[in-house]
């Protein structure tokens, strides 16, 4: 996550984070405040089941990440969420939705819990047979009609509607379901999913994807993945929309057809899809009236590119280049494109940060940025293909696309990268990341200035140690080791000492674990 920039020294929208001085401070302040308002007043795991559901074994009530207290759950693994999901922005309610979740139960289990934060549950079955249900704060603990046994894999069928809230943080201003003047922008790190679909919601835990997503007439529904009919377009059109006496036809690209929603009559369907597993946080759903660019990139990579034509300086054809040059060039650097499409979306939502949502990171209204579009790309790789396992771990999202963001400023023709890093090594006034050791900087710093900037200089000085040759041999390693997966620090330093034949424990201490200035 990153946030905007505005005047020397860059400013950027944070990556799940505030506007902050710099590129990368940006990036960080976002997620802090993400974390703090999403589970006010959650529990942690419970060893009594609250009344009226069944007693005997359950999978927990959280998954015991400090830094996110109360989310996620245990007692299984979810493997596939398919959302349907009737959209209707400014309505009484505006979602009607049905969460099918496909999960297998590592434990035995009489009950499980979901996290929900508001939202009305009309019911739920699971494996087809009514189940019994109770609201516990946060938690949707649910009972089986019949036990679950370890090793079952079993289909959780919720539905439920309302009027998701935004979480509001008096660090990151508000996230998650963002009402914009058209449609909804949603933006989830940390814990948000559970405001808008019951789910897992920890990065520990990630999952398949299946959104189909109706729209009232003239607005467009754009989501994770890729569509399995062409993509209304109700921004404007774009070159590639075919006349009105022409049939939708894919691209010269080979990207997914586009149709004007203004050919729709009444509302429009979408159905998008996740082959690849996503954590929670990464999950978006974005209606409103955007253009849209379909392509590839020069290596074969589809790229669907979205923008609000109401946004000032987001210019569709330069956004829809830069995702393709970024992609393009952190495919050279960090390996193969780990995803079955790039691209993005700037929407016209009143928020000053950017999320990597996978596949299709996502934009508030303070236009294009090359700088936070290159942090936000380089994520695919270090974020959401290698996720976290937990929150403590924030560095090796934020850390690599900090520096990926300082290697695009270099490619760009501004300071090189040894350059930024000296300017941030000098700065009198950064006391704070040196005071705060990213590798664990506590649950108040999760997104604060140590975890993005002093993560991409441990980067950095890691490259002066080993050599560029490792170095990047060291990344391109770490990225196809743990693809689709996840990993924690410990396991990077383990990739890193391997790829060097060096010990590198006491310089990952230095830059990650203590406390003061290391020694260059």
């Amino acid at each position: 996550m990153s946030s905007p920039a505005s005047a020397p020294p860059p400013v950027r929208p944070r990556s799940r984070r505030p506007a902050l001085r710099g590129a990368a401070a940006a990036v960080a302040l976002g997620c802090v405040a993400a974390l703090a308002g999403c589970r006010a007043g959650a529990a942690d795991p419970v060893s009594e089941p609250p009344p009226d559901v069944a007693s005997g074994p359950g999978g927990q009530a959280s998954a015991g990440d400090p830094y996110t207290p109360g989310d996620g759950n245990g007692g299984y693994d979810v493997q596939h969420y398919k959302l349907t999901l009737a959209i209707t922005p400014g309505g009484p309610k505006e979602l009607d939705g049905t969460a099918e979740i496909t999960a297998k139960a590592t434990e035995q289990m009489n009950r499980f819990d979901l996290d929900l934060t508001g939202l009305d549950v009309a019911t739920v079955t699971v494996d087809g047979a009514p189940a019994r249900f109770v609201r516990d704060g946060t938690e949707l603990v649910i009972s089986p009609a019949r036990p679950l046994a370890k090793g079952a894999t079993f289909v959780t069928s919720v539905k439920y509607s309302g009027t998701p809230r935004p979480v509001t943080d008096p660090v990151l201003g508000r996230y998650g379901w963002i009402r914009t003047s058209d449609g909804v922008f949603v933006a989830c790190q940390p814990s948000g999913a559970h405001t808008w679909f019951p789910s897992n919601d920890h990065p520990s835990d990630k999952a398949t994807f299946e959104f189909a997503i109706t729209v009232p007439e003239g607005l467009t529904a754009i989501a994770n993945g890729e569509p399995t009919s062409p993509i209304p377009s109700s921004g404007g059109g774009t070159p590639q929309v075919p006349t009105p006496s022409t049939a939708p036809s894919t691209d010269p690209g080979g990207g997914p057809a586009i149709v004007p929603a203004g050919f729709r009559r009444g509302p429009s369907t979408v159905t998008w899809k996740v082959t690849d597993p996503m954590q929670t946080y990464l999950a978006t759903v974005d209606v409103g009236r955007f253009q849209v660019r379909t392509g590839r990139t020069p290596a074969g990579v589809p790229v669907i590119t979205a923008v609000d034509p109401t946004v000032p300086g987001a210019d569709l054809d330069a956004f829809h280049a830069l995702n393709i040059a970024v992609t393009d060039e952190w495919t050279r650097r960090f390996g193969a494109f780990p995803f079955t499409s790039s691209g993005g979306l700037i929407d016209n939502a009143s928020v000053d940060f950017a999320l990597e949502t996978q596949t299709r990171p996502v934009y508030g209204s303070f236009g294009l940025q090359q700088s936070v579009v290159a942090h936000e790309l380089a994520h695919q790789w270090f974020g959401d293909s290698v996720g976290l396992r937990r929150w403590q771990d924030i560095w090796l999202n934020e850390g690599f696309a900090t520096y990926a963001e300082w290697m695009w400023n270099e490619k760009s023709g501004g300071p090189s990268v040894q350059q930024q890093f000296d300017n941030v090594y000098k700065d009198p006034n950064a006391g704070e990341l040196w005071e705060v050791p990213p590798g664990n900087p506590g649950r108040r710093n999760l997104f604060g200035r140590s975890v993005y900037d002093r993560g991409g200089m441990a980067l950095h000085a890691l490259r002066l140690k080993v050599g560029d040759g490792t170095f990047f041999k060291i990344l391109q390693t770490w990225a196809k080791e743990h693809r689709h997966g996840t990993g924690t620090t410990p396991e990077f330093i383990t990739t890193a000492g391997k790829v060097s034949g060096k010990n590198l424990d006491s310089f990952f201490k230095s830059w990650l674990y203590d406390r003061g200035r290391p020694k260059l």
